[in-house]
């Protein structure tokens, strides 16, 4: 049984769940929280999540991309979240990195932010996030005229990482369904697919943690 350390709340967890749903892999979550976090730290001492551990082969995998590429060298199952051919591969790799780099990474300061003591807030650094999304969420605009998914027809890696990408930066930053209706429309289809659909059903019970 392969073992997944993360929380329901953590978007990159969101990501590599959605492999896992659309493969139909299956797992045992290990839910990181105060009563598992001493025990994992010990396991993985950075104590970010996601972590896979897959006992059977004796490795340990962090980082969400990661995560997806093992699963499907190792556990490939009805989805192929990476094409064989390798140009089209570097492409979904190039848009998972535009993901997590320039949506997923600016979308993280604003919790972080809220979770600081008020005095140590950083609104400038908040606002500086912001315009970095929104900038590459014009760019993402652009480039999704005439796709379905991120890199054409299929879904890849790639919306693995735009849908928590695009559900958690509209919460914090906004609603965008005026400016980006392409992206709007594109984020609605992750909404609706059934592996982020459950990954979101999931993280329900704990949205009331999420900062206001």
């Amino acid at each position: 049984m392969l073992k997944l350390y993360m929380h329901p709340l953590s978007s990159y967890c969101h990501k590599a769940l959605i492999a896992f749903y659309e493969h139909q892999i299956p797992f045992r979550r290990v839910v990181i929280d105060q009563t598992t976090l001493a025990d994992f730290k010990r396991l993985w001492p950075l104590a970010k999540f996601p972590v896979l551990q897959d006992e059977a082969r004796g490795e340990l995998v962090p980082e969400s991309s990661i995560i997806i590429e093992y699963l499907e060298l190792h556990y490939p199952g009805s989805a192929r979240l990476i094409p064989s051919d390798p140009d089209a591969a570097r492409r979904v790799r190039g848009r998972d990195r535009f993901f997590d780099l320039y949506l997923h990474t600016p979308v993280q300061k604003w919790p972080a932010d809220r979770l600081r003591p008020a005095e140590q807030r950083d609104p400038y650094g908040v606002d500086e996030a912001r315009r970095a999304y929104h900038a590459a969420l014009d760019m993402l605009e652009m480039d999704l005229t005439g796709k379905r998914w991120a890199t054409g027809a299929q879904f890849t890696m790639a919306d693995c990482a735009a849908a928590p990408a695009l559900y958690f930066g509209e919460r914090f930053f906004g609603s965008f369904r005026d400016s980006h209706p392409r992206t709007t429309a594109y984020l609605d289809r992750l909404l609706a697919r059934r592996s982020y659909a459950r990954a979101l059903a999931e993280a329900e019970p704990y949205l009331h943690l999420v900062p206001h």
